[in-house]
């Protein structure tokens, strides 16, 4: 006897429905105080359950990787490796915002008299606050002098940093440290299991992150910088199909079967506008994609921190954008000014707490646009978030297949069987 199927929506597909009552949610309860309260602390709840998650897996992950790679000479050859990859990708996302940008002229065509201002104090204190350490200060942050500091204040790099340095340890130390490894592979795996339950809570996290987000700015104020939000994407969807596109096909790759097999983690990443709920899934699907352990423990994580493409293309796009706007002519040599300016700034930012805006209010008074000006389009940086955020998680896939593949760490068979996998689905 048969038994019946039953009918059941994948997580992608759940996160959508989500998706679609959060906006209805919150068209009905417009400027509702109680509900907008209510929503935000469902989604809150949600990013901080896999929050919760996200360093135990790093750390664990890591060094069982770093471990079984065991060379001091290998891990510091892949580091070098990423952080170039992860510069070259950003400039060329902010060379294509810029260029985009200036093509399509739309900042002209914005009514300033029509936008409202919105609050950015917070930013501009972390902008000051941020722009003091500078990039010197970010790169001496590396080396932890409290891990557990770090585990606790959720400083990425440090933990990668010492992480790394426990897992060379183990290796070291041979027979003794096999005990260790097999402890922190099953972590790994408990955590893992962990992520799949909390994933069950994923759509009702994402229709309260989406319910306060549409009742606290109203659909109409959306309409005059409606073209600067369909450039945006516009422009994301470029990047992930032609630039990630060409890098993929360079080292053996197809773009869509990686957007296919992460299609979940893009629509989660998508609509909480958080790429932290989506690290450890990555981490386990790259592997899965034939990455070998101890690359994708290492490039995801750091990936999280530096390669930041959506991010790169929304500051370009905006910078030209909000100058178009102003009226201020921006000469080629200043423009190549500019990139540079936001190269180094972004980098600066790293880890910074809404780094995106406040690499903004670090870069365009270079330009001459008035900060103030910021205020005007920080009511849309939720919604253009979205879809930065999506381009970073598919922009941190590719970089992970390829220092794999680079550093023959990668096994093809494997990959072509996962993908198989899905497109029979």
């Amino acid at each position: 006897m048969k038994k019946n199927k039953v009918f059941r929506l994948s997580l992608g597909w759940q996160i959508i429905l989500g998706l679609v009552i959060g906006v209805i949610l919150g068209i009905v309860f417009a400027d509702n105080k109680k509900f907008i309260a209510f929503a935000n602390g469902l989604g809150s709840t949600f990013i901080n359950m896999i929050s919760m998650i996200v360093l135990p897996i790093v750390v664990s992950s890591l060094i069982v990787g770093i471990s079984n790679m065991g060379d001091i000479k290998k891990l510091g050859k892949i580091g070098l490796k990423t952080l170039i990859y992860f510069e070259v990708l950003s400039t060329i996302a902010f060379i294509v915002g810029m260029v985009i940008s200036n093509f399509s002229h739309l900042g002209y065509m914005l009514d300033l008299s029509q936008l409202s201002h919105v609050d950015i104090s917070t930013y501009v204190k972390t902008a000051k606050s941020a722009a003091h350490n500078g990039l010197g200060s970010i790169l001496m942050s590396i080396v932890p002098s409290n891990f557990f500091d770090a585990l606790a204040t959720g400083q990425m790099l440090p933990v990668i940093f010492f992480s790394s340095l426990f897992g060379l340890g183990i290796a070291a130390i041979g027979e003794k440290g096999k005990i260790l490894i097999t402890f922190l592979q099953a972590v790994a795996e408990v955590m893992f299991k962990i992520t799949g339950w909390i994933m069950h809570f994923a759509p009702f996290g994402v229709a309260g992150l989406i319910g306060a987000t549409v009742a606290q700015l109203g659909l109409a104020s959306l309409k005059p910088l409606a073209l600067f939000i369909i450039m945006a994407y516009i422009t994301m969807i470029f990047f992930i199909l032609v630039v990630l596109g060409i890098t993929s096909r360079i080292f053996g790759f197809r773009i869509m079967d990686q957007l296919i097999v992460v299609k979940d983690e893009l629509i989660l990443a998508f609509t909480t506008a958080s790429s932290e709920v989506t690290l450890p899934r990555l981490m386990q699907k790259t592997q899965k994609l034939g990455v070998d352990q101890a690359i994708s423990s290492f490039v995801i994580p750091t990936g999280y921190t530096f390669n930041l493409d959506g991010s790169a293309i929304y500051q370009s796009l905006a910078a030209i954008f909000l100058a178009q706007a102003y009226h201020v002519h921006l000469s080629i040599s200043q423009q190549i000014t500019l990139l540079l300016v936001l190269m180094i700034t972004s980098k600066g930012m790293a880890g910074v707490p809404g780094a995106s805006f406040v690499v903004l209010l670090a870069t365009v008074s270079s330009i001459g646009v008035p900060v103030s000006g910021l205020a005007l389009i920080a009511g849309i940086d939720r919604l253009v978030d979205m879809g930065r955020t999506a381009v970073n998680v598919a922009g941190n896939v590719t970089a992970t297949l390829v220092i794999g593949k680079s550093e023959n760490e990668f096994d093809q068979a494997k990959h072509d069987a996962y993908v198989a996998s899905f497109r029979n689905k």
